[in-house]
């Protein structure tokens, strides 16, 4: 019996608890990780909620008091090759939680030419009802009363607007046909991915943009959007255009 016991021994060994063939060996990983920083940006300088005052194209002068978007389904393309990688997950940045405006995802170790991402949340996601994690109704991004996720949030004050307590929210949403404001994003940068490190990417949003961009959005006129429809798609257009690869490092 004795020598059964350590004839056993020697040929398993114990990893995580859990016994395994001592002659196993681990398969070398072929991926690294990229490492995604959302900075909201005005003019050049990080947005500060609550506190630091802007001014639009109009002279409207205006404080943010929330800012938060969904980002998800990651895509990666080598253009050279016609292929894309896709990274099928779901995140909430939100201005007033540090911890998520830093995202690091897994993919295959090679050079890439441009990334791309979904800016809000897709149709399969908004039809599976009340969900966990960056999808939690707890994140105030679920419309109660209407079946699908709020897209984009962005709220504030200001003097220019006539609702009460000078307030200003955009709540973009709307997953179905002609009111969908599902937009994919791509931006062209090559980015080079080495197996087992990190490569860097910041992207600036440059949420001053929201305001005049291909739709004009004055506070004065249009100080609230909380509906699915033509507005919110006018919206969300604005608001796709706020991004660009500031820097990759490796």
């Amino acid at each position: 019996m004795r020598t059964l016991f350590i004839c056993c021994f020697l040929c398993f060994a114990c990893v995580d608890g859990i016994a395994q063939p001592a002659h196993k060996k681990t398969t070398p990983t072929k991926n690294g990780y990229v490492k995604i920083t959302f900075k909201n940006t005005i003019n050049g300088q990080p947005v500060v909620l609550n506190d630091s005052v802007y001014t639009n194209p109009f002279r409207e002068t205006y404080r943010i008091k929330k800012l938060k978007y969904y980002i998800s389904n990651f895509q990666f393309s080598l253009v050279s090759i016609k292929k894309i990688v896709p990274v099928k997950r779901c995140f909430l940045i939100n201005q007033a939680d540090d911890s998520s405006l830093s995202i690091t995802l897994e993919v295959p170790a090679t050079r890439y030419d441009e990334m791309g991402f979904l800016l809000g949340v897709d149709s399969v996601l908004n039809t599976s009802g009340a969900q966990t994690g960056a999808l939690d109704p707890l994140n105030d991004m679920f419309w109660t009363w209407h079946s699908g996720y709020i897209m984009q949030k962005l709220e504030g004050t200001s003097p220019q607007s006539n609702i009460v307590n000078n307030k200003f929210e955009y709540h973009i949403g709307g997953y179905e046909g002609e009111s969908s404001v599902l937009q994919t994003i791509w931006l062209n940068h090559a980015i080079s991915v080495e197996k087992g490190k990190t490569t860097s990417i910041i992207i600036n949003a440059d949420i001053g943009k929201y305001w005049n961009a291909a739709y004009p959005v004055k506070i004065s006129e249009t100080p609230v959007c909380s509906t699915p429809g033509a507005l919110a798609k006018k919206l969300a257009g604005n608001f796709s255009t706020v991004f660009s690869i500031a820097d990759v490092i490796q």
